[in-house]
C-alpha cells in the first residue's frame, strides 16, 4: 500500500474519526484506525461494536490495500504535521510516512482481526444540519449520566411523519423540543440514541449543510447519520423510556418572564455560597424576581431583577446547575416560567415574541424544560 493526500484533509478526516475511539478498548485491535486506500480515495475508519464512523477523502494511489494503525498516535502525529502532502507506505508491519522533512514509522496491528464495519442504514430522510445540532444540544443536556439506568442516557427521537420530537431525562428535568425533516416516505416509529453520541455527532456535523438520518429495521437496532464525507453508526438503547409527555403539567397558575442574561448571571452570583445541594430560591411578585441562597457554611446571597409577573406570589428552589443548563439551552432574549405550585415541576421555555404569540405555535414554543424543585429550608 503507498499514496499521497494532502494534509489538511488527512488531519480533518482523523481527528473526526479518532473522536469516537473507545478509552478503554475491549480489544487492542480496536484502539486502531484503519486504513483503506483504493484507486483515487482514503477511507478512515474506527469501530468498536457500538459506534463506527468512516471519512472518505481524495488520493494520490500508487498501490492499494489496508492498514490498521493506533489511532490516537495517528491524530497526535498528523495534527502536528507541517502543511504539506503526506506520503503512506507499507512495508511489511510497519507503515512509514513522511511529510516534509519529517518521518513517523510505526508499528501496524493485525488487518484480519479487525471487525467488519456495519453498513450505513437506508435513507430514512434528511434534516438541516444547524438546525439539527442546535435541536439535540438543547435537549442532550437533560440526559442521565448514571450508566446504570441506561434507558435515561439516550435522547428519544419521535418519528411522525414530517416532524422529529426529541426528549432526554435524569429524572430530575426534561427537555423536549420539536423539527421538521424531509422523510424519503412518512412513517411514524421512535429510537432512543445514546445521548453523548448523538451530542457530538451532531456537532461535528453541523455546516454539512444537510444531514442523512438512516434507520435500520429493529432486528439490527443501528442508527446511521451522513453529511458530506463524514459517515457514523451508533447501536440503539433499548427502546424502553418514560412516558415523559405525562409528566408536563396541564395547567399553569402563575407565570413570568425574565431576561435570560442578567437572570444566568445572577444565578452564577448567588450560587457562589451555595453549599453542594443547596437550591438557588426565587422568589417572584410585584414585577421581580428575587433570587436568594442560604448556605449553611460559606454564607448567603440575594439578588433582584425585574420579572413580568402574572399570579399569585410564588417563592420556589432549584438546583443552580440544572437551572442554568435550562436557561443555556435557550437562545433568545427572554425566557418564560411556568408554575403550578412551589413543590411541583416548573416548566421553562422561550418567551414567544408578539408575533409569534400571535400565531397558534412556533418552533420556538415547541423547547420545553422541565425542572423539579428542591425542598427549601424552613
Amino acid at each position: 500500500m503507498k499514496f499521497q493526500v494532502e494534509r489538511a484533509s488527512l488531519a480533518d478526516a482523523v481527528a473526526w474519526v479518532a473522536r469516537s475511539l473507545p478509552q478503554r478498548p475491549p480489544m487492542p485491535v480496536l484502539s486502531g484506525i484503519l486504513l483503506e486506500v483504493d484507486a483515487d480515495h482514503l477511507t478512515v475508519s474506527s469501530y468498536d461494536y457500538e459506534v463506527s464512523t468512516q471519512m472518505r477523502i481524495d488520493a494520490a494511489t500508487e498501490t492499494s490495500g489496508k492498514s490498521l494503525v493506533s489511532g490516537r498516535l495517528l491524530a497526535d502525529i498528523t495534527k502536528a504535521l507541517p502543511n504539506k502532502p503526506v506520503e503512506f507506505a507499507v512495508d511489511g508491519a510497519r507503515l512509514t510516512i513522511k511529510c516534509g522533512s519529517s518521518k513517523f514509522t510505526l508499528p501496524t496491528m493485525p488487518v484480519e482481526d479487525y471487525p467488519a464495519l456495519p453498513s450505513m442504514p437506508a435513507v430514512s430522510g434528511t434534516v438541516d444540519a444547524d438546525e439539527f445540532a442546535q435541536v439535540v444540544a438543547t435537549v442532550a443536556v437533560a440526559a442521565g449520566r448514571d450508566e446504570t439506568l441506561p434507558m435515561l442516557t439516550g435522547v428519544r427521537i419521535e418519528i411522525e411523519g414530517d416532524t422529529l420530537t426529541f426528549a432526554a431525562t435524569d429524572r430530575y428535568r426534561l427537555a423536549v423540543r420539536e423539527m421538521s425533516w424531509k422523510p424519503e416516505e412518512s412513517t411514524s416509529t421512535a429510537v432512543l440514541v445514546p445521548a453523548k453520541m448523538l451530542s457530538d455527532t451532531a456537532k461535528t456535523l453541523a455546516g454539512a449543510g444537510k444531514i442523512s438520518i438512516g434507520l435500520a429495521n429493529a432486528a439490527d437496532g443501528i442508527i446511521g447519520f451522513s453529511g458530506g464525507d463524514r459517515h457514523t453508526t451508533t447501536r440503539l438503547l433499548d427502546p424502553d423510556f418514560p412516558p415523559f409527555r405525562k409528566l408536563l403539567p396541564s395547567e399553569t397558575l402563575a407565570q413570568a418572564d425574565v431576561e435570560v442574561a442578567p437572570l444566568v448571571e445572577a444565578v452564577r452570583r448567588v450560587a457562589l455560597v451555595a453549599d453542594r445541594g443547596t437550591p438557588v430560591q426565587l422568589g417572584f411578585e410585584n414585577g421581580t424576581v428575587t433570587l436568594t441562597v442560604a448556605g449553611e457554611d460559606e454564607g448567603s446571597a440575594e439578588e433582584s431583577l425585574a420579572s413580568g409577573f402574572d399570579g399569585d406570589p410564588i417563592r420556589i428552589g432549584f438546583n443552580p446547575t440544572f437551572l442554568l443548563d435550562g436557561l443555556g439551552a435557550i437562545h433568545v432574549p427572554s425566557v418564560r416560567l411556568k408554575f403550578v405550585t412551589s413543590t411541583k415541576p416548573a416548566v421553562l421555555s422561550p418567551t414567544p415574541s408578539e408575533s409569534e404569540a400571535a400565531s397558534e405555535e412556533s418552533d420556538l414554543d415547541s423547547y420545553r424544560y422541565l425542572i423539579m424543585p428542591m425542598r427549601l429550608p424552613g
